[in-house]
């Protein structure tokens, strides 16, 4: 079974070259990676904070959150 594995991030060019790297670093057999852009769906930012995500760009695999560089707090995401 695959591990799930969701990518958040704002938009900025820091999150969209983190989007690049790790979402193409990581193996399609081993993970099912789904990337979420809070511009474009703002409803999912209340579901990455109960991931435990703090700030993007972040990678959240199964239980885990990576917090990838400081792009941005949630706070600045909710605007």
């Amino acid at each position: 079974m695959k591990t799930k594995a969701i990518f958040y991030h704002a938009g900025c060019p820091v999150c969209v070259e983190a989007e690049h790297q790790l979402t193409t670093a990581l193996d399609p057999l081993q993970f099912d990676v789904e990337i979420v852009h809070f511009g474009e769906q703002a409803d999912r930012i209340a579901e990455a904070e109960r991931f435990g995500v703090k700030s993007v760009p972040a990678l959240v695999l199964g239980a885990a959150v990576f917090h990838v560089n400081y792009g941005a707090s949630m706070a600045d995401v909710k605007g």
